[in-house]
């Protein structure tokens, strides 16, 4: 007899999801269907991963009639190729019409996992992949996902993410972040990539950090941080507030003794227009201070009476912070 686990064979966990989601798309669920479905998409992080596929599919497209997916749920000529005909039928069907409409989504293959991910402004999103690491993006960001058979290997193009890597001793976890690269099997830490220089910290567990020279390394720990310079350069080890860097997951900007330029680099990411600071002494003013992510007018409008400047709006309507 198999005692195998099966719940998180990728095979049996696409064929289950397309069974679901033909059934739940395609005819009428029952109240006890709905909770078996629901409980099965909470077992394992795989499963919610799968079914979310075929949802970011179906949202995108809308169009794939209610026959053809009822169709998909019926017996076919050779019932022990049932699954496996449902689930590349569905999943043919709905990655047809996504192309068509030029739609982001999955892409599943014999080799791996592959996925694109990205937030709007002051859109904050939680994505749980197939390998349990949990994803959470901050606003304006976006990544690539491309899992191989030896390593999972993740592209933040722009803005800012906070991983929590599921371990795996024989597939590190890599993030490519401009002219940094954090290599991990299991722990818990945020990538920013601001401008041209990454930011690294590290809430828990131990990250390694590498720039333009692959000698020159940096390991991190809890509660320490470091960032990779335009040229690729890897500043050494040093203390950061992790909880203050990493509390946009809460829709709050923690400002811990942070330059004025710091300030305004962190408040554009949540305004349509850039916030600048007028000259580099102005710059170098400190502030240290509490505020909400979705309400940068606040903060815009305290911050004259916390700090001798003023608030400058251009035509453009991009502002500036000058010299009172």
């Amino acid at each position: 007899m198999d005692t195998r686990d099966r719940s998180c064979d990728s095979a049996s966990v696409r064929d289950a999801a397309a069974t679901w989601f033909a059934r739940a798309q395609g005819q009428a669920m029952s109240a006890a269907q709905q909770l078996e479905l629901a409980a099965w998409r909470a077992q394992h992080p795989s499963h919610e991963a799968e079914y979310q596929w075929l949802l970011t599919l179906w949202s995108a497209t809308d169009v794939l009639p209610k026959a053809r997916l009822q169709a998909l749920c019926e017996p076919p000529a050779a019932p022990l190729k049932r699954r496996s005909v449902l689930r590349y039928g569905l999943a043919a069907s709905l990655v047809a019409i996504a192309a068509g409409a030029g739609v982001w989504g999955y892409q599943h293959t014999s080799a791996g996992y592959q996925a694109q991910f990205a937030t709007a402004l002051g859109e904050r999103r939680s994505v749980t992949l197939p390998d349990g690491t949990n994803l959470e993006l901050n606003s304006r960001s976006r990544l690539r996902v491309n899992f191989e058979r030896r390593q999972r290997h993740v592209e933040l193009e722009q803005g800012e993410a906070m991983f929590s890597v599921a371990h795996d001793s024989d597939r590190p976890f890599v993030v490519q972040a401009g002219p940094g690269q954090v290599t991990v099997t299991g722990t818990r830490f945020d990538v920013r990539l601001e401008g041209d220089q990454t930011q690294v910290v590290v809430e828990s567990g131990h990250v390694q950090v590498q720039g333009a020279d692959a000698n020159a390394q940096v390991n991190l720990t809890a509660g320490l941080g470091t960032h990779v310079t335009a040229q690729g350069q890897v500043a050494a080890a040093y203390a950061v507030n992790a909880q203050a860097l990493t509390a946009w997951r809460k829709g709050q900007l923690v400002f811990d003794d942070a330059t004025l330029q710091e300030v305004a680099a962190q408040v554009s990411r949540y305004r349509q227009k850039p916030l600048r600071v007028s000259n580099p002494a102005l710059a170098q003013l400190r502030l240290s201070s509490v505020f909400k992510v979705d309400d940068t007018d606040a903060l815009l409008s305290a911050l004259p009476k916390i700090l001798p400047v003023v608030i400058q709006t251009h035509a453009d309507g991009s502002q500036e912070i000058i010299a009172r």
